[in-house]
């Protein structure tokens, strides 16, 4: 379906193995290249999906003046907002399990910024999703926190996971953002290049 991308050598700029998934369930050929010590941080300024955007964009940057003539390199940036405040990856359980009663009974968004970048042009987009937590038992979040190890996701959760089956009342917008990569906005932009 996306042999219009056979023109590019596609570069997955991630170590996550939610989107590395995701991205060769969408029939993508890609490899994955990434960069240490990549600067992520942002102005205070920014809010909400400014912040997923500003990150990608910035991901996509380091990558400009290294990448060849025919590569096509995706970064991309997940957080959760709630309250006006950015939850990213949890540093140790505390964080995670604090965290976790963060979002207990309430709705929470996730965010990710995608961007695209070659070396003659950037594209970039946001996702949001909705996802609504039910009232969670602290032996609940314990459990979660101490069987699964979430310290790699955004927002110390992942949606596929044992959390996400007892915990999500209800998502509004695309669940596989909230897995780590909004497949359906990035599979129309694909198709169009």
């Amino acid at each position: 379906m996306l042999e219009n991308l056979n023109k590019y050598h596609i570069v997955l700029a991630s170590n996550s193995p939610r989107r590395k998934e995701i991205l060769s369930q969408l029939g993508v050929d890609f490899t994955v290249k990434t960069l240490k010590g990549v600067d992520e941080s942002y102005p205070a300024s920014l809010r909400g999906e400014e912040i997923s955007d500003f990150i990608c964009r910035k991901k996509g940057n380091a990558y400009k003046s290294i990448i060849k003539s025919s590569e096509l390199v995706i970064t991309a940036d997940t957080i959760v907002w709630l309250d006006g405040h950015v939850y990213g990856k949890p540093k140790n359980r505390q964080e995670a399990v604090e965290m976790l009663r963060l979002f207990s009974g309430k709705t929470h968004q996730v965010i990710t910024g995608v961007c695209l970048t070659t070396v003659d042009w950037q594209k970039h987009f946001t996702a949001v999703t909705d996802v609504e937590f039910a009232q969670l038992a602290e032996d609940e979040i314990c459990y979660y926190v101490d069987q699964f190890h979430p310290f790699d996701k955004a927002g110390a959760y992942g949606i596929q996971e044992w959390i996400g089956l007892i915990g999500v009342e209800h998502i509004s917008g695309s669940y596989f953002n909230v897995v780590g990569l909004p497949v359906k906005k990035l599979y129309d932009i694909l198709k169009k290049l």
